[in-house]
């Protein structure tokens, strides 16, 4: 919404002939949540209809959960693409959107959203008929759709120096229409005086896509350790951009991530969010728009900000707020928890009252105690997480519970609250649930209630340390382990990953935005997901990428391999190929030796003539569950199996073909250590850390339970990815593997494997831990008429 006072003074200070530019904010302005949907859509666009289908996603986080987002970016393409200045008049544009932007902009307003894009700084053509067209449809975009931000990039273009001019008037125009419009600068040369019509520039030139433009330098129990162990900006300054937080990979931990982002830079864009929000669980969803909400709530006094001691605060704490309510961040970046001594008075920007609550938001939310100004309170931070906290002199009024942990689900006036009480298994607790101060009616006008969480109590720490594996000969089953990584993890893109993550949704609009990402014509034409091998259409196929400059991500050529899910009885195996060019680096009509195996050891030979169709023959009396090649053809369109001469069902089948074949990475050395799990709390995986030097793809981890191999699907840095945008970094130290528990593994006999393969090195001491995502609590769910 616009402030009268505010634009008029904006206005007045953008006069053309104004000395003073007050570039759409200044460093009091309080933040703006925003969405971006680059890596949704890549350079060529999004759609209208991909558009409007994300929308109601933001709608539905509206109404269901009043989380309000001030901006939506319609990010690369929409206009300009990548080295391409384009027009609303183009038959791109057309195309993409047949109906203008007139849809989009009333769709957005009706939830009190506006709107941006990107684009670049030029685009003036080289004569005044251009430069004229140039300036007359970005200034529409201001003047017809209430634009409240554009994000120039350089990815498009330079602005050149002589048209520096024509860059000054176009904004100057556009802000007399909105003045609040935000201008990102990412990576341009404006010129000093073009430089005061934006509103900041990129922080560091860094993306956050986790795993590929922002990653882990060292082990740690998830793959955003890197991205929380961001640095503070200089001096506090808010007029700067972090690039938000990435939601379309690696997502675990992604609530640490948006808190520091949100609250302890608080940048004119905060919450800022960007890629694919709808790949997170349904059940993720409350928190986001949580914490959407207290950003909001408290956005008029995030603009103020203090550094906090390190020595007493930890690494990076901010305070920010005023004299009567602070809200803090702290984080943990180490493997054990750490306590931090939270003076509540002037150090933190707390003036003098009579009582400080303290209340903690995140990880979850509980009141810590009631304390004298001037006292001190201890706090527990978790490892490699990030902590918000709330010390206020004023009685906070709630949604609130007294007495355990919790999380407000809905907190939407006319509608009941919903809160979820928290706690570990077998916990009993006293618990009073106050609704915006009031008790709520179901707790017996006041009293305590009491609640036992269900489940065993936990015997010991979710989150601890479970030994450091000793160098052991190579085992006799290392290429039965190293195959069962392979196996278990895939190349699929870095979004496939996150869907299989967080499982099926119920939601509609979260499944229709699902649908309208992974259904774009580049999504399944760059053969980024294995299940195009099984879904009966030729035409669609999985290859690894050779995109980005890079000639080959194959590990030592690759292997295609495929996992029938379970023992499975064929009379054969077919995979088409399609053509010569496809079946590279293998040719027609030469011997291929395929290998097929029940378990992962033994494995058999088979012996076929390479071709366009690479048909494998089975013997119908030995199930099989496991394939693989000795290397990776270019491209495969379909792989289907046959009995008694029928296609069979190919639910559950998957595949990979970017990891080396165990040929090409025999190990030469290895770690070991082994333990037995007497209880295995909800949630819980290993954490296999390679702590120091082992090169790039030089070591491999892996489990036995009971004597049989299981693998690890997950890793930090991610296994390698045929990638949607652009592939996963490399690194040739610090990988943390990720092997899920079960409980079926309780009480079993668990040996945590390395194996140091052929190009690898051992210039590392590897640990393990058990942990678990989320904390293993139970949970009451309470819902309470207002």
């Amino acid at each position: 919404m616009k402030t009268p006072g505010i634009i008029l003074l904006l206005s007045l200070c953008l006069s053309a002939h104004s000395q003073t530019v007050i570039p759409g904010a200044t460093a009091g302005t309080p933040s703006r949540s925003e969405y971006e949907s680059w890596i949704n859509n890549t350079n060529e666009g999004s759609t209208e209809m991909q558009t409007l289908i994300n929308l109601d996603f933001f709608g539905w986080l509206r109404g269901e959960y009043g989380m309000q987002l001030d901006i939506y970016v319609i990010s690369a393409g929409t206009i300009d693409k990548a080295g391409w200045y384009g027009s609303m008049d183009s038959p791109v544009f057309k195309q993409q959107f047949p109906n203008g932007l007139g849809p989009i902009y009333q769709k957005a307003a009706s939830m009190r959203t506006r709107l941006g894009t990107w684009g670049g700084p030029d685009g003036f053509g080289n004569t005044p008929e251009q430069e004229a067209a140039r300036h007359n449809m970005i200034v529409s975009l201001s003047k017809d759709y209430n634009f409240e931000l554009l994000k120039f990039d350089a990815v498009v273009g330079q602005l050149r120096p002589d048209k520096q001019e024509a860059f000054i008037r176009m904004m100057t125009d556009c802000r007399k229409y909105t003045p609040d419009l935000i201008l990102l600068n990412h990576r341009l040369a404006l010129g000093e005086e073009g430089k005061k019509h934006a509103t900041t520039e990129l922080w560091d030139g860094e993306e956050t896509y986790i795993d590929v433009h922002i990653a882990n330098d060292v082990t740690a129990p998830h793959h955003r350790a890197g991205a929380l162990s961001r640095n503070l900006v200089p001096d506090l300054q808010r007029m700067t951009e972090d690039h938000g937080v990435c939601l379309s990979s690696c997502l675990d931990y992604w609530e640490d991530d948006l808190v520091l982002q949100a609250f302890n830079r608080s940048l004119i864009l905060a919450p800022q969010i960007y890629g694919n929000p709808w790949l997170l669980r349904d059940d993720e969803y409350p928190r986001l728009a949580r914490i959407f909400n207290l950003a909001e709530k408290y956005k008029e006094i995030l603009v103020q900000g203090i550094v906090l001691p390190e020595e007493t605060y930890g690494e990076k704490a901010v305070s920010r707020g005023d004299g009567k309510t602070r809200l803090m961040t702290l984080r943990n970046m180490t493997w054990l928890p750490v306590k931090r001594q939270i003076h509540l008075d002037g150090e933190i920007g707390l003036e003098k009252g009579s009582v400080v609550e303290l209340w903690q938001f995140h990880p979850t939310e509980r009141l810590i105690g009631r304390y004298k100004w001037g006292q001190t309170a201890e706090m527990e931070v978790l490892p490699f997480r990030s902590c918000l906290l709330m010390a206020t002199t004023t009685k906070y009024a709630g949604p609130a519970v007294e007495g355990c942990d919790y999380e407000i689900v809905r907190d939407v006036p006319g509608k009941p609250l919903i809160v979820k009480l928290l706690g570990f298994p077998g916990e009993r607790r006293k618990v009073i649930v106050k609704m915006g101060g009031k008790v709520g009616p179901a707790l017996a006008k006041g009293k305590a209630m009491d609640v036992v969480f269900p489940g065993e109590p936990l015997r010991d720490p979710y989150h601890r340390k479970l030994g450091n594996p000793e160098p052991v000969p190579v085992p006799a089953d290392a290429e039965a382990l190293y195959e069962a990584t392979c196996f278990a993890a895939d190349n699929n893109a870095l979004e496939i990953r996150s869907l299989e993550r967080s499982g099926p949704t119920a939601i509609p609009e979260v499944s229709r935005a699902r649908e309208a990402f992974l259904n774009q014509s580049l999504f399944i034409d760059r053969g980024l997901w294995d299940r195009y091998l099984f879904d009966g259409d030729p035409e669609t196929a999985f290859y690894p990428g050779r995109r980005w400059g890079r000639t080959d991500i194959r590990i030592n050529g690759g292997a295609l391999r495929i996992d029938l899910g379970r023992p499975t009885t064929l009379d054969s195996l077919r995979i088409l190929i399609g053509d010569e060019q496809s079946l590279q680096p293998f040719k027609s009509w030469e011997a291929l030796r395929v290998e097929v195996s029940a378990d992962l050891n033994p494995w058999k030979p088979v012996l076929i003539l390479a071709g366009k169709t690479l048909t494998i023959p089975l013997e119908r009396s030995v199930p099989i569950r496991y394939i693989r090649l000795p290397g990776s053809p270019e491209r495969v369109c379909e792989v289907e199996g046959f009995l008694e001469g029928k296609s069979v069902n190919r639910d559950g089948w998957r595949a990979s073909n970017l990891f080396s074949s165990y040929r090409q990475a025999a190990p030469k050395q290895a770690f070991s250590t082994s333990f037995v799990l007497d209880q295995i709390p909800e949630g819980s995986y290993l954490a296999i850390a390679l702590n120091g030097k082992h090169g790039d793809e030089g070591a491999y981890a892996a489990i036995r339970v009971n004597g049989k191999p299981v693998g690890a699907p997950d890793r930090s840095l991610s296994y390698r990815s045929n990638a949607w945008e652009y592939p996963v970094q490399t690194t040739d130290s610090d990988y943390t593997y990720y092997v899920p528990l079960t409980p079926e593994m309780a009480g079993a006999k668990i040996d945590a494997v390395i194996l140091v393969l052929k190009n690898g090195v051992a210039e590392f001491k590897p640990e393990v831990w058990i942990t678990a995502y989320p904390v293993p609590n139970q949970s009451v769910l309470l819902t309470l008429e207002r």
